[in-house]
């Protein structure tokens, strides 16, 4: 086997670290929302004008008069640069990935076309952030910037487990299963959306009894106004107060996903479980799948601690990469 260049074994290895950090950024921005510091500068890309979050006294007058609107929360402000930070350097070695994808188009495994389709990606995510502050959190672009990460973690993890891992289109011969295994992540994809819109919309704890809501199976709920997707933050369609029973909607909708995706994937789970080569991933895709459940009722129960609220979201990140690597091992060579 002749040796590989020098491009190859430096895209093999940014590949994995980006793919690490990625799931870092995922996690930290859910962090960032969850402490309501997603406005905590109220400009972009910098805070307050600057490149950095003002501290001294000096500083602070100078970015309260320039921006009266918004008062300063230096933790607030720390927490949301640091997550910009991370993410333009994320953005940075995409970038290289995709220059050094090309120079060794000939030898990576994946087409160069994949590594440059996430510049494109990760540059329309960087807008997304942009507008989340712009806009004022507004459920849809919040809801997107995450659906963003997620699937950049998704292309990321495709292309790392391409250069570090076992595939074969040999491992299952079902096209029933393959399909399977191929909706599971659209599936996954599905409920993290839910999950992203219940938490934009504060409507994690529109109901905190379980299994029923306000006592019962099927609560009052308004769908109408629960997904209007072209909506100000807690208005409705209208312009109006967002109601309980739209919040409602959106929480139970969100527990029906969960109900759906324990049922198909813990079964795609236990189904793959018997393929020798992909029984680690099935392992690990039912542990997983029984934490994120047991994390989802405990943030109900619990009213929503801060360090499960943010272990809900890395269990989801961990799903992804769990399901793409199915996805990866089932597929042959490009």
């Amino acid at each position: 086997m002749y040796p590989k260049s020098k491009s190859y074994r430096y895209f093999r290895v940014l590949v994995l670290l980006a793919t690490i950090l990625a799931l870092c950024v995922v996690v930290l921005g859910a962090y960032v929302r969850l402490t309501d510091a997603g406005l905590g500068c109220p400009d972009w890309p910098g805070c307050y004008g600057t490149l950095t979050v003002p501290q001294s006294e000096a500083a602070i007058t100078k970015a309260q008069t320039e921006f009266p609107q918004s008062a300063v929360v230096v933790g607030k402000a720390w927490r949301e640069m640091i997550h910009r930070y991370l993410a333009g350097t994320l953005g940075l070695m995409v970038l290289a990935i995709a220059l050094l994808g090309w120079k060794a188009r000939n030898e990576i495994k994946c087409s160069a076309l994949t590594p440059s389709f996430l510049v494109l990606l990760i540059s329309f995510q960087a807008m997304l952030g942009m507008w989340t502050v712009t806009m004022l959190l507004k459920p849809a672009i919040v809801s997107g910037h995450l659906l963003g990460g997620m699937s950049t973690l998704a292309i990321l993890t495709w292309l790392a487990h391409r250069h570090w891992g076992y595939y074969s289109n040999s491992i299952v011969k079902s096209s029933n299963l393959r399909f399977a295994i191929r909706f599971a992540l659209l599936l996954l994809f599905m409920q993290i959306f839910l999950g992203g819109w219940t938490s934009t919309n504060y409507a994690a704890l529109a109901c905190t009894d379980f299994p029923t809501c306000h006592g019962s199976w099927m609560p009052a709920m308004d769908f109408k106004d629960a997904f209007h997707m072209v909506r100000d933050l807690g208005q409705s369609k209208d312009g109006g107060v967002l109601s309980l029973a739209s919040i409602t909607a959106i929480q139970w909708t969100h527990r029906v996903g969960a109900l759906i995706s324990l049922i198909y994937l813990g079964t795609l789970g236990l189904v793959t479980l018997k393929y020798w080569q992909l029984k680690r991933w099935s392992t690990l895709l039912l542990v997983m799948l029984l934490v994120q459940i047991i994390l989802g009722v405990s943030n109900l129960l619990l009213h929503l601690p801060l360090v499960l609220a943010v272990a809900h979201n890395f269990t989801a990140g961990l799903l992804v990469i769990i399901l793409v690597a199915l996805n990866s091992k089932i597929t042959g060579s490009r």
